[in-house]
């Protein structure tokens, strides 16, 4: 490990991955619990659309990334309610999100087609190894910040989202949760763009989580272990991209999927 974090890249990579991946464990656990796994790779694509729009706007990529993300976040909680309502309106706004993104790829392409590919691909498929260090530091700090937040309502959410009418009798200001646990599952999603990418933000936000709950029942301890589970990926990813020519994104997804395969499964060997 000194070997690798001899090197300034892969110091940016560690420090951001570690506050993206701890941010995406907590998260990650109240959408698997909740079942807005929908809304969670919805939320992936509005990023990439938000990036997008952001460049073709002339606006600062991670403030267009977080503001369109969060907003959309927000609006998807505005028009569904309960589960069915919830994915009709999800799968509307997904449509049109895909949509916007197409339009703001074409137009930012157009007379720059290097630059509108390379931008494109980053934010489909994450850059963690190219992060700057004032990147890094802005990407852990935003972890920090969110996962401390996840803490601080855990409670209360964890009653609403196992028994939401039985909450909402007893008082949990229900409306104003749910709505901010989206605008932190929005800015989680924002953040991780740049660690793995819109295409593969689902699988550092769901697959910890999903093992996590299927190695433990309670509730506390499978949120520390979705969270532990999530960084211990990132850094796993990130030394194995360090000795091998494949993306860092694709590892660390790899090592979730295998250990949720495991934990799944593991008990028939």
């Amino acid at each position: 490990m000194s070997h690798i974090l001899a090197y300034d890249f892969m110091r940016n990579a560690a420090l951001a991955g570690t506050g993206i991946a701890l941010a995406a464990g907590l998260a990650g656990y109240f959408v698997v619990l909740r079942n807005q796994v929908f809304t969670s790779d919805a939320l992936g694509h509005v990023a990439f659309t938000s990036g997008l729009g952001a460049l073709v706007g002339g606006v600062q990529l991670l403030a267009g990334v977080f503001g369109g993300t969060i907003a959309v976040a927000l609006g998807m909680g505005g028009l569904g309610g309960r589960a069915r309502g919830r994915d009709v309106a999800v799968g509307t706004v997904f449509a049109w999100v895909l949509g916007c993104g197409v339009l703001f790829l074409s137009l930012y392409s157009r007379g720059r087609s290097a630059a509108g590919g390379t931008a494109g691909v980053s934010l489909l498929f994450g850059s963690i190894l190219g992060l700057r260090p004032a990147q890094a530091v802005t990407a852990a700090a935003a972890g920090v910040v969110i996962s401390a937040l996840l803490l601080l309502i855990a409670r209360p959410l964890l009653f609403l989202s196992v028994d939401p009418d039985v909450a909402a009798a007893r008082g949990v200001p229900a409306t104003a949760l749910s709505f901010g646990f989206l605008v932190l599952l929005g800015a989680t999603v924002a953040e991780a763009v740049q660690a793995v990418g819109a295409l593969l933000i689902l699988g550092l936000l769901v697959m910890p989580a999903a093992t996590a709950q299927r190695l433990t029942a309670r509730p506390y301890l499978g949120l520390a272990l979705s969270g532990v589970l999530a960084v211990l990926f990132v850094w796993a990813g990130l030394v194995l991209a360090f000795y091998l020519p494949y993306p860092a994104s694709f590892l660390i997804t790899t090592l979730a999927f295998a250990t949720y395969l495991v934990s799944r499964w593991g008990w028939l060997w």
